[in-house]
């Protein structure tokens, strides 16, 4: 009797190579394998699923941060209104007129027509030593301090090119122009009407309600 049989089985039941039962464990071991691939695949599809979901649906929290951006409304720069609301008419604006050139009458004919244009007019004749025959080009803008960004730009829209001066010890309102040598005439109405309008009626400028807008 062989070493591999049993005892009480009398050779009968005698174990051979081809029926050990390691045999059996190969096949236990091919099923584990068969379920993990069934697991992995059966998560890969569900991944994949999950994607797909996500690509259509724009992503959970990807969605909800562009929500915001997507509905978040621009407010007008309250500079724009506020410079606007600041500026005077023409009919506020006392001008007095200074001819700093050698051509006669060029101080009465501009002050004349700033009247008509609705500008309220004061002093008018030569300019003072200062000026008088020094400056070159179309004209001076002087005023006190305060009408650098409110009288002075109203009243450069009646002029191309005129420069503008402030003097802090200056007392009152009035503004000055003083002509230069390369004034010819005032801009014509209907483009110094333009830029009147475009400056009291400044395009406002877009600003973010929020920094992540």
């Amino acid at each position: 009797m062989s070493m591999l049989t049993p005892p009480g089985m009398g050779g009968k039941y005698r174990i051979t190579g081809d029926k050990y039962p390691r045999m059996r464990r190969r096949r236990r071991g091919r099923l584990v394998v068969a379920l993990l691939a069934s697991v992995t695949a059966l998560g890969l599809v569900g991944w994949g699923t999950l994607q797909l979901i996500d690509l259509f649906t724009g992503g959970g929290e990807k969605a909800s941060a562009a929500g915001p951006k997507a509905d978040c409304a621009t407010k007008a720069s309250p500079s724009a209104r506020s410079t606007a609301a600041a500026l005077p008419k023409p009919a506020a604006i006392t001008v007095n007129v200074y001819n700093a050139t050698s051509r006669s009458g060029l101080a009465k004919s501009t002050a004349d027509e700033l009247k008509k244009r609705g500008f309220k007019i004061g002093d008018v004749g030569n300019a003072s030593k200062d000026f008088d025959q020094k400056i070159k080009g179309t004209g001076v803008l002087l005023g006190p301090k305060s009408a650098l960004n409110t009288t002075l730009p109203v009243l450069a829209t009646q002029l191309s090119a005129v420069e503008r001066r402030t003097d802090a010890a200056r007392k009152g309102a009035a503004v000055d122009l003083i002509l230069g040598d390369a004034f010819k005439d005032l801009t014509k109405k209907p483009d110094a009407d333009r830029a009147l309008a475009a400056l009291a009626n400044p395009q406002p400028t877009p600003t973010s309600s929020t920094k992540s807008c």
